[in-house]
């Protein structure tokens, strides 16, 4: 699975640098849908979050408690600010790409009206722009690796794959 995500990412960041398609450069309004704080519940190792950014932010920690409580807080915000505020799990920056990917494939394979939205970027390049300084799932300022928008990239082809192969035409295309 992770060789298949790099292999994927590769091929994504060699098009968007030859290709001049459509660029979403910002996942607000018409595309907040895109952004880890979009409401939609995840299942993650057990445990259901209001969103990507819970889920995401609890696996920061091995602590079951831990990951209920964070679970529980009221918005992605504070489950941002809750997992900034510990330090993560010993192995944690050789998971969390994968973490990331598995929430963001949970959001988009479990609720259709997601998954439909995200076929119809079409081959739209997909960037996380942010003023908040985030130069690892985004871009700010013109600079960043953009991991965020490539994993949306990497879902949005694997849905494709899953349409084509169950015979339906997926939007966007």
């Amino acid at each position: 699975m992770r060789r298949m995500l790099l292999l994927a990412l590769a091929f994504l960041t060699g098009c968007a640098a030859n290709n001049p398609a459509p660029r979403i450069d910002s996942f607000q309004g018409r595309y907040r849908f895109l952004s880890n704080f979009y409401p939609a519940q995840v299942e993650f190792q057990g445990l259901t979050y209001p969103d990507v950014e819970h889920a995401y932010q609890s696996a920061k920690t091995l602590n079951m408690a831990e990951r209920r409580r964070i679970a529980a807080l009221p918005t992605p915000a504070e489950a941002k600010r809750e997992g900034e505020s510990f330090p993560p799990r010993s192995d944690w920056l050789k998971i969390k790409y994968h973490v990331m990917l598995e929430c963001v494939q949970y959001k988009f394979f479990h609720h259709p009206e997601l998954a439909a939205q995200l076929l119809a970027t079409g081959d739209a390049y997909l960037e996380e722009g942010n003023t908040w300084n985030d130069r690892i799932w985004g871009v700010y300022q013109g600079k960043g690796t953009n991991w965020l928008g490539k994993i949306l990239m990497t879902v949005r082809q694997e849905l494709r794959r899953n349409a084509a192969a169950a015979g339906i035409q997926s939007p966007g295309n």
